[in-house]
């Protein structure tokens, strides 16, 4: 386990340089942004590509966390409402008797500006859990679905003490109802084996604490 973040790897020699972008509209401006771009950019064999033309969503940025007390060997998860997944699971690929809306996952929140995400990673804790971060250990700082949104997330493993851990968190105003769960280690990881969880935050840290699980068992005991 490091505290250093990797770097990513390098793939060609290609850079944000090699995107020409002959228009950018806003083409929705609500709840949810959405930019319409123009553009065309290099081929992997020379040339450009033809101008082509992709809306964007345009989500910002945001910090995950998650949370593991070593003294108890437990993890926690909260559980909410998500908009996204009852459409999901709606189509014919799932079966809505089977998969919940309400989904388990780590805390999170988007970065503000003028905002860490390290900031925010304290912040959420409270907001969505009430728990304070004893001491944070990053994981990855990723991109959530680069086809369509420009959403990257600040992954971290953060220390608390989950011992008064529970409840019904979140901010009114935001519409949020946050239920907290608290479940030993290996519960968790069995859940992750029974594919319990089903969003890519959640997965890849749970598979991170997994791999890192005696490393942390060193550094936090």
């Amino acid at each position: 386990m490091a505290d250093e973040q990797p770097k990513p790897l390098a793939t060609e020699q290609f850079t944000v340089d090699d995107v020409d972008v002959s228009q950018k509209v806003r083409v929705h401006d609500g709840y949810f942004k959405v930019d319409r771009y123009h553009l065309r950019h290099r081929k992997h064999e020379g040339g450009w590509t033809e101008v082509m033309s992709r809306e964007i969503f345009e989500r910002g940025h945001a910090t995950a966390v998650f949370l593991y007390d070593p003294d108890l060997d437990k993890v926690l998860f909260i559980e909410q409402f998500r908009p996204g997944a009852y459409a999901a699971f709606n189509s014919p690929w799932f079966d809505a008797k089977t998969h919940s809306p309400w989904v388990l996952e780590c805390v999170a929140g988007i970065i503000d500006e003028g905002e860490s995400p390290e900031d925010v990673a304290k912040r959420e804790c409270i907001e969505e859990a009430n728990c304070e971060v004893l001491d944070m250990v990053p994981i990855i700082h990723y991109l959530a679905s680069p086809g369509g949104t420009t959403e990257s997330i600040f992954l971290f493993c953060a220390r608390i003490d989950a011992s008064n851990a529970g409840g019904v968190h979140g901010l009114e105003h935001e519409h949020e109802d946050i239920r907290v769960l608290t479940i030993d280690t290996d519960t968790a990881l069995k859940w992750l084996d029974e594919g319990r969880f089903i969003n890519a935050m959640t997965l890849i840290a749970m598979q991170w604490f997994k791999l890192n699980l005696d490393a942390l068992r060193q550094r936090w005991t």
